[in-house]
C-alpha cells in the first residue's frame, strides 16, 4: 500500500443503535486506495455491524460514510461479503455467477463472468457445481461474487473462518494480490495472527467504540 494513497472510503463519527444498546459510537477512520485494514475485537465489539454500515446493509443512526469524495448510505461501488455463505450448492460456480451478476445488473453478465473466472482463478471449475468445491474455493466463489460490480472496496466478514491453515494461506495470498491491483480491503478478524501478518492498518474495536487505528506494529497486542 502508498502511504500517500489517496481514502477510498471515510467513516466520520459513525453510530449504531439496536434499540437502547449503543453498537458503534462515533467511529471515524479512513481507508486507502489498495490498503488492507483488519477490523479486530471481542465479541459484541460491533466490528460486523461496522462492516454492514460500511456495506450499506445497515443504515448509521449518525454520521457518514464516505466513498472516495461523495458521501453515501449504499455505494453500489462497495462490495460486501457476510460470513453466512449466499451460494446455491445445487448450481455450479458459473451458474452462481451468472445469477448474482445479473442480479447486480451488470452490463455485460458473460464477460463479467468469464473474467471473474479467471481473476479468482475458478475457470478450470467453472461447470463444477459448489457442493463438489472445498471451503476455499467455496470463499473464492463468495469473494468473487463480491467483486461483480468491480467495487472500489471489498468488506469481508471473517473471511478464513472454518478453513484449514492450507486454505488459509491460499486465500491470503488471494486477498493480497486483490490488494495488488488497487481493491481496498476491509476485513473483521478473531485471529490475532491475520491482523498482524496481512493488514496495512488494524482498526481494534471494543464496546462499539475505536480503541486504536494505525499500524499492526503500534498495538500492543497483549490486550
Amino acid at each position: 500500500m502508498d502511504a500517500g494513497a489517496p481514502a477510498a472510503l471515510t467513516a466520520e463519527r459513525v453510530s449504531h443503535r439496536f434499540g437502547a444498546r449503543v453498537a458503534l459510537d462515533r467511529v471515524s477512520f479512513e481507508v486507502r486506495c489498495g490498503e488492507l485494514l483488519a477490523v479486530i475485537g471481542p465479541n459484541g465489539a460491533g466490528k460486523t455491524t461496522l462492516l454492514s454500515v460500511l456495506a450499506g446493509v445497515l443504515k448509521p443512526d449518525e454520521g457518514t460514510v464516505r466513498l472516495g469524495s461523495a458521501p453515501t448510505r449504499a455505494c453500489a461501488r462497495v462490495g460486501w461479503v457476510p460470513q453466512e455463505s449466499a451460494l446455491y450448492s445445487r448450481l455450479t460456480v458459473a451458474e452462481n455467477l451468472r445469477l448474482f451478476a445479473e442480479l447486480e445488473r451488470v452490463s455485460d453478465t458473460e464477460q463479467t463472468v468469464a473474467s471473474m473466472l479467471v481473476q479468482t482463478g475458478l475457470a478450470g471449475r467453472a461447470d463444477d457445481r459448489v457442493s463438489e468445491l472445498s471451503g476455499g474455493n467455496r470463499q473464492r466463489v463468495n469473494i468473487a461474487i463480491g467483486l461483480l460490480a468491480e467495487p472500489a472496496v471489498l468488506l469481508l466478514d471473517e473471511p478464513s473462518a472454518s478453513l484449514d491453515p492450507r486454505q488459509r494461506a491460499r486465500l491470503w495470498e488471494f486477498i493480497a494480490a486483490m490488494a495488488g491491483r488497487g481493491t481496498s480491503l476491509v476485513y473483521s478478524t478473531h485471529d490475532l495472527h491475520e491482523a498482524r501478518e496481512h493488514a496495512d492498518r488494524v482498526l481494534a474495536l471494543e464496546d462499539g467504540r475505536v480503541r486504536f487505528f494505525g499500524p499492526p506494529a503500534e498495538l500492543d497486542w497483549s490486550y
